[in-house]
């Protein structure tokens, strides 16, 4: 495989699959541009070896066809403040018009695609819409991460059509660099950290982790269901009942691999979901009917803070508690700042998922952690071992 640093890109159309799958506000207006920076170095490397880039990705899940809030012109000016260049729009990802609009790309140029899923093709995995996608570049360029665990037109079957010209993007190098780092040649006590509202999906993930970690911190929603199998009450608190064994089972396997699971001891709790409901902390095995923890309490900042700080690698996935609230974002911050320390101190610390990520820039520590992953489900299936389309089919 070819590297970027090592291929010529002059008088050549880059079509580059980025990640700008963002929040945005009810204006339209970026709220988080953590992923278009990212891709910034890959389509400036282009830019200055003498080529033109073409840019496409999918926001958001659009059912039929167009949608006005999905469509990518709503980061055309953002993009191009961030590159100070005029970045030019196609209505289209494929067709005539978008096709004479890349060919006619002159050299340092950029031209963004309109949202590949207004497409059925695209999640299809369609092979006419590949090829169609295929004509828009002379080189294929995948610096998704984010999706590269999807099997979808423009991350994996669209590379059939540049047999000896794709390659791996610098945040795709760099995030597999990086998670390989952690799960390969971690520094002990190595801690996992994993948050967010449902054990369902992480089942896999946590037995993975079991075989590479010391120590292992679950908060979240997800905790309250490791609560309640071990007999404690839990009120109306988010619980899967059908993982309650599962639960028991993954307690016993953590022991027989002798890593320390740490669970809440204390919850804010609430009457309602909601900002203004009533707020009292609680042991969290004695949560009354009626009532849902929606964060960790101050018992447990201690507690997780301390495993943190004696850490020497870190991997943080999902949420302590509804941190988007400002009453429930303590046990959030708190562990965000265990982190920074820990890694101040010289930890290696890694940040994923959308949560998480959402998180750390809110507190404004995503400059104090080792490095922050654009992948949410990408970085927990490659965690988990699994191959992910995008990779294997740039490296087949």
């Amino acid at each position: 495989m070819i590297s970027m640093d090592k291929f010529d890109f002059f008088e050549k159309r880059a079509l580059i699959r980025v990640d700008f799958n963002i929040p945005l506000n009810d204006a339209h207006e970026v709220e988080d541009d953590t992923r278009i920076k990212a891709s910034i170095s890959t389509i400036t490397k282009v830019l200055e070896g003498g080529g033109s880039v073409v840019l496409m990705s999918h926001l958001g899940r659009p059912k039929n066809g167009y949608e006005e809030r999905y469509s990518l012109k709503h980061l055309q000016n953002h993009l191009s403040k961030l590159l100070n260049l005029k970045v030019g729009f196609s209505d289209n990802c494929i067709g005539d018009e978008s096709l004479a609009q890349a060919k006619g790309l002159p050299s340092g140029s950029v031209l963004l695609l309109e949202n590949l899923r207004f497409h059925e093709g695209e999640t299809r995995g369609d092979i006419e819409f590949s090829e169609a996608l295929s004509r828009m570049g002379d080189v294929y360029i995948n610096d998704a991460f984010g999706t590269s665990h999807r099997a979808h037109a423009s991350t994996s079957v669209i590379t059939q059509f540049f047999p000896d010209n794709k390659l791996f993007g610098y945040l795709l190098q760099s995030e597999i660099s990086n998670i390989d780092s952690i799960m390969q040649n971690a520094k002990r006590p190595f801690t996992a950290i994993l948050g967010g509202a449902k054990i369902a999906g992480k089942v896999e993930i946590i037995k993975e982790l079991l075989n590479k970690i010391d120590n292992l911190i679950i908060g979240g929603g997800m905790a309250f269901t490791f609560i309640k199998a071990m007999g404690g009450n839990v009120g109306n608190s988010l619980i899967d009942d059908s993982l309650l064994a599962l639960a028991m089972e993954l307690c016993e396997l953590a022991a027989s691999k002798n890593v320390s699971l740490y669970l809440p001891v204390d919850s804010i709790i609430a009457n309602e979901f909601s900002n203004d409901a009533k707020i009292e902390t609680v042991m969290i095995d004695e949560i009354p009917d009626g009532w849902m923890g929606l964060d960790i309490g101050p018992q447990t900042e201690v507690l997780f803070t301390d495993v943190i700080k004696k850490s020497e690698s870190v991997l943080w996935n999902g949420p302590m508690g509804v941190f988007e609230m400002s009453n429930f974002e303590a046990g959030t911050k708190s562990v965000a700042q265990a982190i920074a320390t820990a890694t101040s101190n010289g930890a290696f610390s890694l940040v994923g998922g959308g949560d998480s990520v959402a998180a750390i820039n809110k507190l404004g520590l995503s400059d104090k952690v080792s490095y922050v992953s654009t992948g949410g489900g990408a970085l927990l299936e490659y965690i988990e071992g699994k191959e992910l389309p995008g990779v294997k089919a740039i490296l087949d």
